[in-house]
């Protein structure tokens, strides 16, 4: 498994040090791309000593996946009590935040070429895109409300929007990440069934 960064005190030495090496790592990625990023490099940024970067996260890829975990941590919009606009919310904040620079980068730098690592980083990553649906779900269903099963969110929602990020389909913006949604809460007519051969 990667290696992971070590607790931060609020305010101290080690939370300063990480939140500079997080700046220098997203400011490279932006400048370079993520595959042409380097410890060296980031620490020189950052104005740290490379070893103390080694010591903390090990590998490029482990910095990479610890900074694409903070990023989805912030700006987590609030629930507005209707079903459908927060899973909304939640789908376009998601879409931001895979569509804005290096996203891509840092999702894949979850998905560790490593096979069990691999796994890992991308259970990690499914548990916090899962998160912030659930507390949606949640909600409405302590409303009263009718609500999708997650699986269903996930197969309807997200799963399109990373497909479509990662392969860079056009017209994958906030009225797709909307219509999903609604495609989601009003399903329409099924479809007849296919006549046998």
């Amino acid at each position: 498994m990667p290696a992971k960064s070590k607790d931060i005190r609020p305010g101290g030495r080690s939370a300063r040090v990480r939140a500079a090496v997080h700046r220098a790592t997203v400011d490279l990625v932006h400048e370079v791309g993520a595959d042409k990023v380097t410890v060296p490099a980031v620490a020189r940024r950052a104005g740290v000593n490379p070893s103390s970067v080694y010591r903390r996260w090990g590998t490029i890829s482990a910095l990479l996946a610890d900074v694409a975990a903070q990023r989805q941590e912030e700006g987590a919009p609030q629930l507005l009590g209707d079903l459908r606009k927060d899973l909304e919310q939640v789908a376009v904040w998601t879409l931001t935040d895979l569509s804005r620079p290096g996203g891509v980068a840092f999702f894949r730098a979850e998905v560790a070429p490593d096979v069990d690592d691999r796994r890992a980083g991308l259970r990690e990553c499914l548990q916090r895109v899962s998160a912030r649906f659930e507390a949606a779900l949640e909600a409405a269903a302590r409303r009263g409300d009718a609500t999708p099963s997650l699986e269903r969110v996930l197969d309807r929602v997200v799963a399109p929007l990373y497909f479509r990020v990662v392969f860079s389909i056009p017209e994958t913006d906030e009225h797709y990440a909307r219509a999903l949604v609604t495609e989601l809460c009003d399903p329409g007519p099924a479809a007849p069934p296919a006549h046998p051969a």
